[in-house]
């Protein structure tokens, strides 16, 4: 099911890889549904209007306690990149579901631009392990937009519980401009008797631009 609590949680997950800043005063959160109409039949779309922003929600999947990190002076860009204490705001989505992924994008209004940190040359594989649970994060391809700061993030997480072991995989792409932002999250959706499809990256990337391009109008 999509619903606002599996777009917030997904959405966040750690970023890493920068380039330049920018602000639009008229830019309009309401329209990231405009990304509806790239997928066909074969996607479940569903969009959420403008509603409140829960930072809770938007704080993404934290790691447990406990973990070694490689390079060790890394461990910092590994944890999910929060909103500040006390942020207000506003967001709304689209998810989709479909072809074997699901996308997610996500456009947010803050009460002040988010700060964001740029983990540098030396963090951008960063590599994890501790108890049952391994894992990677490294950067990945992200595009340029003209005037907004984009990110882009593939994380690879393995557990082992009762002997079995689960693997989990997302890509996140993000932009900030101003007081605004724009996520796009992209997983492989686990089907029961069906092969896993790899993500498409490329669509993900595409969703970044396109929901950028709409918010900004």
């Amino acid at each position: 099911m999509l619903n606002l609590r599996a777009v917030a949680v997904i959405g966040c997950v750690g970023m890493l890889a920068a380039c330049g800043s920018g602000h639009d005063a008229t830019a309009d959160i309401a329209k990231v549904a405009d990304v509806k109409s790239s997928f066909g039949d074969d996607f479940k779309v569903k969009d959420i209007a403008p509603t409140g922003l829960d930072p809770k929600l938007l704080a993404g999947t934290a790691l447990p306690a406990g973990l070694t990190f490689d390079p060790p002076d890394c461990s910092k860009f590994a944890i999910s990149q929060q909103l500040p204490p006390g942020m207000q705001g506003n967001m709304a989505a689209v998810a989709a579901e479909g072809a074997g992924n699901r996308f997610i994008t996500i456009a947010l209004e803050t009460s002040e631009p988010v700060p964001v940190n740029e983990p540098g040359r030396t963090c951008r594989r960063i590599g994890f392990a501790g108890g049952q649970m391994r894992g990677l994060i490294e950067s990945v391809e992200v595009p340029h937009i003209n005037g907004v700061q984009t990110m882009g993030v593939h994380r690879v997480v393995q557990t082992t519980n009762g002997g079995k072991t689960q693997f989990g995989e997302v890509y996140n792409y993000s932009a900030y401009f101003g007081s605004y932002q724009v996520l796009v999250t992209a997983n492989p959706l686990v089907l029961p008797n069906q092969p896993v499809v790899p993500v498409d990256t490329q669509r993900a990337r595409e969703l970044l631009v396109a929901a950028v391009n709409a918010v900004r109008g």
